[in-house]
């Protein structure tokens, strides 16, 4: 990764689909690694995670991440998830959180010269080219070692790097827990798909 001392640097995390890529790969995420790992790397001005919440359940297995993540340093964007029912007929949950990061993302170009995005999603070139004419460089973190690649080729031709997210394993991750020996922290985000 290609980071100066003196940048001034924004996370933008689409909790879904890093969580989607890490289980690819085969790890969890340690939030409180990346967040330092970042902070080595320039001047951390803020560390947004954005996810959907499934409202009126009496325990969400993303609640214990998501309160975490609000008191140790993230910057928490959620809305409610949808209910809909799959082709199967199974009951899922649908919380695309795209417009969100868009806003923000554009919001903090102008405070921020170097924002990187966790996300692989397609949808974020044309933000990327718009943040970039801002002056803002970006870094886009996901993967394409996985089966299928978690990102798409357009975002990575637009990113000003992309830094796949395996190569972050051993910086930012720690071993995928099983249900057998669940883990104390954090919850899961398989509650719901974002991507419907």
């Amino acid at each position: 990764m290609s980071f100066y001392p003196t940048d001034r640097i924004a996370l933008f995390i689409d909790g879904a689909n890093l969580y989607s890529a890490a289980k690819a790969l085969n790890f969890d995420i340690d939030y409180r690694k990346l967040l330092d790992e970042f902070r080595k790397r320039g001047i951390l001005i803020r560390a947004y995670y954005y996810t959907a919440l499934v409202e009126g359940d009496d325990y969400s297995p993303i609640r214990p991440l998501v309160d975490w993540l609000d008191y140790n340093g993230f910057a928490l964007i959620t809305k409610s998830a949808r209910e809909y029912t799959d082709s199967q007929g199974r009951k899922r949950w649908r919380g695309d959180m795209d417009i969100e990061i868009a806003c923000d993302m554009m919001e903090m170009a102008e405070h921020a010269n170097h924002l990187v995005l966790f996300s692989g999603d397609g949808d974020f070139r044309r933000l990327l080219e718009s943040v970039q004419r801002k002056g803002a460089r970006v870094t886009v973190v996901s993967t394409v070692k996985s089966s299928p690649p978690m990102t798409s080729d357009e975002l990575r031709r637009q990113a000003d790097t992309f830094v796949d997210l395996d190569d972050l394993k051993t910086v930012v991750g720690r071993p995928r827990s099983t249900h057998n020996n669940p883990p104390k922290f954090p919850g899961t985000e398989e509650d719901y798909d974002e991507t419907v």
